[in-house]
């Protein structure tokens, strides 16, 4: 078996390699981004990105989702960080949050991703695709506010995003407009035949070939005037070697283990980023061209393993996250190999490559993103939900608005409510069928017939006319709440008065005329009772 996944792994080593360095390009800014926006130090972003890619990848089952920390979670450990008391304090809470997950993956916890709609997961990966959009527009003209780019858009006010892309319309850097529209040409001329079947070319990644534009333009513009301004470039601290960036890793204060603040972070910590970690699993098994499936469990546990790692080392937590994953996938990227070479460049990058990337263009990095939104978001995915039917687009249409109103758990579970609502309608009506013929009615109960039916039962019950002949047949239910058969007996004293002979069969495993069960208390009641 071993030798089996070594020969799979080296066999699409083409693939997953070129894949490996755009994830990490991508992965860069987001890195360092989420640390910044959470109030740690900029080092914690890298240290947990690195771990996701080094270890989390290797533990886990998934072989396209890229871990690393997500801005999901900036928030929590903004708020977090000072309410224990420091950074260091803080890092406990990680380590504590890593020992719960791997506690939920032994219990099997994994289970709850099987009760996400795929409405409502097609919904995230399109509101995340119009987040990117969103997001990536001021930096693709060189207007760009901050690094982050991830599952999250929250402007003060609804119109704020708006605004914000209107801004940055009206800052226009022609430098970065013109590494972005070449990028994206050269990404979607990259699709082309011509491109893809080259023996040579189609084993390189379009995005890669965009950002080396990029960087060349950055270099060939300085002192002109398309010349590229500093804070619109990639900007990584250097750490010069091993041994500096050992020295500068912040260990955990363990002595901080006696505060109950620390508990409660550390299972605010477990629950949100194991939640994260399950709906991006679920929706890279969607985006996934092999559609192979992810142990949910196994997950659990190498996230698990992970954060205990970046905790011990002064990293962020790590969830799977989606905009790296569909990089990925976007990328060409087959197995796990691609998430363990971005973990891999990013460490070798704080060590030997930070005078180079430097050079890259944040609007390069805002082209790759642009592309990936829009392959999420396109309108021919919209199309198509609207085809499935009311069922299936409504709960898809309020999980983009929600997502994008309020944030991404918020807006999941919105659209899974919103999802239940219409799961629950459409069993609330094929639990219970009639149909006429003449003055006789066959009533049949199907599946599970609850409480929720009643109203529905007896409506359909009050459609057959006096002197008819009905028969209420639960052959095939699994299941009948009391409730229902309460109902039926109520009716069948009630249908002597209309002149309605009723007879059951397989209700509550009793068949017979309404009148011989009601006066051998077979449903549970005798005639005498009324």
């Amino acid at each position: 078996m071993a030798r089996k996944q070594l020969a799979y792994y080296l066999q699409n080593l083409g693939h997953d390699i070129p894949a490996g360095i755009v994830v990490f390009l991508v992965a860069l800014p987001l890195c360092l981004g989420v640390a910044l926006a959470s109030g740690a130090p900029l080092l914690s972003g890298l240290v947990a990105g690195i771990v996701g890619g080094l270890v989390v990848s290797w533990l886990s089952g998934s072989q396209l989702s890229v871990s690393g920390p997500a801005a999901g979670l900036t928030v929590i450990v903004l708020h977090g960080i000072e309410q224990v008391g420091g950074f260091e304090a803080f890092l406990v809470a990680v380590v504590l949050a890593g020992v719960l997950q791997l506690m939920l993956g032994f219990l099997r916890a994994g289970v709850i991703s099987a009760y996400f709609p795929s409405a409502v997961i097609r919904g995230m990966l399109t509101a995340i695709g119009l987040i990117l959009i969103m997001k990536q527009l001021p930096h693709a003209v060189g207007y760009g506010v901050d690094l982050i780019v991830d599952e999250t858009y929250a402007p003060e006010t609804p119109s704020g995003a708006f605004f914000e892309i209107g801004d940055a319309l009206e800052a226009i850097s022609p430098g970065a407009a013109i590494v972005t529209t070449v990028a994206i040409f050269i990404m979607l001329i990259w699709e082309k035949p011509i491109f893809k079947t080259n023996r040579v070319l189609g084993q390189i990644p379009g995005p890669l070939i965009a950002v080396l534009w990029g960087v060349m333009f950055s270099m060939f513009s300085e002192g002109t005037p398309l010349e590229i301004a500093g804070q619109h470039l990639v900007s990584l601290p250097e750490h010069g070697n091993i041994g500096h960036l050992i020295g500068n890793l912040v260990a955990p204060d363990f002595t901080q283990l006696g505060n109950w603040q620390i508990y409660i972070l550390a299972a605010t910590i477990a629950i949100i980023a194991s939640l994260e970690t399950l709906l991006s699993l679920e929706a890279i098994d969607k985006l996934d061209p092999y559609r192979r499936v992810a142990p949910t469990n196994q997950e659990l546990k190498a996230q698990g393993v992970g954060n205990i790692l970046s905790g011990l080392l002064g990293g962020l937590p790590i969830t799977s996250v989606i905009v790296r994953s569909s990089a990925n996938v976007n990328a060409g990227g087959r197995t796990k190999v691609a998430s363990f070479v971005h973990g891999l460049m990013l460490l070798l990058s704080i060590l030997f490559l930070v005078e180079w990337l430097n050079y890259i263009p944040l609007s390069a990095l805002a082209a790759i993103l642009l592309i990936t939104g829009y392959k999420l978001a396109k309108p021919a995915i919209f199309l198509d939900m609207y085809r499935r039917g009311r069922d299936q687009f409504l709960p898809f249409a309020i999980t983009v608005i929600a997502i994008l109103a309020t944030d991404l758990l918020k807006g999941i579970a919105i659209g899974i409510v919103i999802g239940l609502f219409f799961v629950m309608k459409a069993n609330f009506h094929a639990a219970i069928a009639l149909t006429r013929d003449g003055n006789h009615y066959l009533l049949r109960f199907r599946k599970d017939v609850s409480f929720l039916n009643k109203p529905l039962l007896r409506e359909l019950l009050d459609q057959v006319e006096p002197d008819g002949h009905v028969i209420i047949d639960g052959t095939r239910a699994d299941f009948i709440d009391q409730d229902i058969l309460g109902s039926v007996r109520d009716y069948l004293i009630a249908a002597e008065e209309s002149r309605i002979t009723v007879h059951l069969r397989n209700v509550a495993g009793a068949s017979g005329t309404g009148r011989e069960l009601l006066e051998s208390g077979a449903l549970g009641v005798a005639a005498t009772s009324h």
